[in-house]
């Protein structure tokens, strides 16, 4: 019932309806602008049963190769309490936007190769049967599993009226010959206020977004729907600062006994800028 209600709140926010979204797993149709850097660091926290907490870190390099065209470079890293922490592999993605002009749906195609290990917990996604469970144990035997994948997502997104509301499909499937699993991620966001202050301010409304995120996995090739999959869904808080800096906040709720209990997520980024003129990529 409380993913149902979470459901039915993000499709109503689309009939109520900034553009820096605050999200943390799901993907909006913005992309970074030509010839400019952005790193940001994505830390995740939480607790699987009857076992220490463990952290989770994404080092986000994101360049905007073109005006459709964002790729972008993680390294991840993991520990937990009274464990060690460790490098937990890097992550190499593209995302290419179809539609140059803004459209009442915007879609992008996202390709993604990991070659990480089975410590790493930055939980940038939920899809097929992983479990709140799946986080616990010794980091440095799971580091022993090496993981590459392949990620594809498709990304649906719309601004309306402030409001930001995105739509993920994702297919994941690890390259040892294992199936398909599936994964999805929904949420919406706008500012406080959409009018800018007419003086520089810090606490001004229109620097604050807040909004709603929803994600989870949709089984596996074999045994797809909700059956055994973790489902979270939680409250998403952005802020941005001076000098090209933005926070970010989200705590996620495990939906059922499948998931974690919750899961603390911050987020800190910096817009370098520009490296090189693309005047010439834009539309």
């Amino acid at each position: 019932m409380k993913l149902l209600a979470v459901a039915l709140f993000l499709l109503a926010c689309g009939s109520c309806l900034a553009q820096e979204v605050p999200y943390f797993v799901t993907y909006s149709h913005h992309m970074e602008e030509p010839g400019s850097l952005e790193i940001e660091s994505k830390t995740a926290t939480g607790r699987p049963p009857e076992d220490n907490r463990f952290f989770g870190n994404s080092v986000e390099f994101e360049y905007g190769t073109t005006a459709w065209w964002t790729s972008e470079v993680y390294v991840d890293f993991t520990g937990t309490k009274n464990d060690s922490t460790v490098l937990g592999g890097f992550r190499f993605e593209n995302r290419v936007r179809l539609l140059f002009r803004e459209h009442w749906i915007n879609p992008v195609l996202y390709a993604e190769f990991e070659d990480i290990n089975g410590a790493n917990k930055s939980v940038l996604e939920v899809v097929g049967h992983d479990a709140g469970s799946d986080l616990a144990g010794s980091v440095s035997e799971a580091r022993q599993e090496k993981m590459r994948e392949m990620e594809l997502k498709l990304i649906l997104s719309t601004d309306a009226r402030g409001w930001n509301i995105s739509e993920n499909l994702i297919f994941e499937k690890n390259l040892n010959n294992s199936p398909w699993e599936f994964g999805y991620a929904l949420a919406a966001s706008r500012p406080l206020r959409l009018r800018a202050s007419a003086v520089r301010c810090v606490f001004c409304a229109e620097k604050f977004s807040v909004g709603a995120e929803l994600y989870g996995g949709l089984g596996d090739r074999y045994a797809p729907g909700l059956h055994n999959t973790s489902q979270y869904a939680g409250p998403v808080i952005g802020w941005q600062l001076p000098s090209n800096t933005r926070v970010s906040f989200e705590e996620g709720f495990g939906l059922n006994g499948y998931s974690l209990d919750h899961i603390v997520r911050v987020g800190l980024a910096y817009e370098v800028g520009q490296l090189f003129h693309r005047g010439g990529d834009r539309r």
